[in-house]
């Protein structure tokens, strides 16, 4: 057995379904699929039940203990060469194990990981999100397929490992969130070589509503200051853009409404004994709206045209400016959080987010 695929699964059979389906259409098929139910109250065993005499499929069902955990449950079941984690809510084209064979042929490494991107079929919203993380003007990075990277750090989405690499290292961590990236990090810190393999690559659903997308993203921006924690020196400053962004977006607001009081009540000044001459405080105060839309219209019209234009869609590019503000604003209020309980109060990891990882 050369491929062990490992899913995690909680309360998504439909997602399960479309996933199992596509991989009894791949072209290689030296492979078992391994589903670990993480504790669901909505199961997907008679969804796995269905696909049983066409796939080599085994399901388990465990206690709620989080991604990371029933990863390694079902890596100790495992008897693949090659362990390859999946989310549940990603969708693989039929060469999808073809292209990883052929990768991994011509270069060698211990761990890989492959990009993502959009379904044709997917809603509106799921296209605007899967641009958001993905599109250079967001810091998507490398889930976009980006190949000139000094070290590449596999995301669980799409994640393989030899399987000696995996149990040398224990497998994923306890953390709830950020466990892929710290796994990854002590994979490379460890010395063993990751890849990129661009043409590994998957359809991924992500978040079906913006609402689910900011808590996703939140939560990232939690367990980077998690992982700079655990991990020193890996802070970078692609880190810190969506910060930035966030502050910089508050303060832009603020300016905004500044000036949008300058110009309606601009006479309540007299109260300060500033006294200002007929009308000039509306110019003031039209100057300082201006100057606070100016870079937020020209960032939302960058979104739109680029979005647009990959995916064909104007209705697509104009979801792109939301799903782009909450991507980079719900990390960067994510990050500041974070760094205020751990670096300000000095929290502990489980004091800190026990609500939002331990739960």
């Amino acid at each position: 057995m050369k491929y062990s695929l490992i899913v995690p699964v909680f309360n998504r059979p439909d997602e399960v379904h479309e996933l199992l389906d596509s991989l009894t259409q791949q072209t290689l098929r030296d492979f078992e699929v391994i589903i670990v139910e993480d504790g669901s109250e909505k199961t997907c065993k008679d969804v796995c039940d269905q696909f049983a005499g066409i796939l080599e499929l085994f399901y388990y069902y465990k206690e709620n203990s989080g991604p990371g955990q029933s990863r390694n449950y079902g890596a100790e079941r495992a008897r693949g060469e090659w362990l390859i984690v999946l989310d549940s809510d990603v969708v693989l084209p039929k060469d999808y194990l073809a292209n990883v064979d052929k990768e991994l042929a011509e270069h060698t490494c211990d761990a890989w990981g492959g990009p993502d991107t959009a379904h044709p079929d997917f809603t509106s919203v799921q296209k605007a999100i899967s641009y958001s993380m993905t599109s250079f003007f967001t810091t998507g990075g490398i889930r976009g397929g980006k190949t000139k990277l000094d070290k590449f750090f596999p995301r669980s989405f799409n994640m393989g490992i030899r399987r000696e690499v995996y149990r040398e290292l224990g497998g994923f961590s306890k953390m709830r969130f950020g466990e892929d990236i710290d796994f990854s990090y002590r994979i490379v810190e460890a010395g063993h070589k990751t890849r990129l393999l661009p043409t590994a690559w998957v359809w991924h659903k992500r978040r079906t509503d913006f609402r689910k997308f900011f808590r996703q993203v939140f939560n990232s921006g939690i367990a980077r200051i998690n992982l700079t924690k655990r991990h020193p020196g890996t802070l970078k400053l692609v880190h810190l853009l969506p910060t930035v962004f966030t502050l910089g977006v508050i303060g832009l607001l603020m300016l905004f409404g500044l000036g949008a009081a300058l110009y309606c009540y601009g006479e309540w000044l007299d109260h300060f004994g500033l006294r200002p001459t007929d009308n000039m405080h509306q110019g003031v105060g039209f100057v300082f709206c201006v100057l606070a839309l100016l870079p937020l219209l020209l960032y939302s019209l960058i979104i739109f045209i680029d979005s647009s234009l990959k995916n064909r869609s104007l209705w697509v590019g104009l979801l792109s400016i939301p799903a782009a503000f909450t991507q980079l604003m719900g990390y960067g209020l994510g990050f500041i959080k974070a760094w205020w309980k751990r670096c300000v109060l000095g929290q502990d990891e489980f004091t800190a987010f026990e609500k939002n990882f331990y739960k």
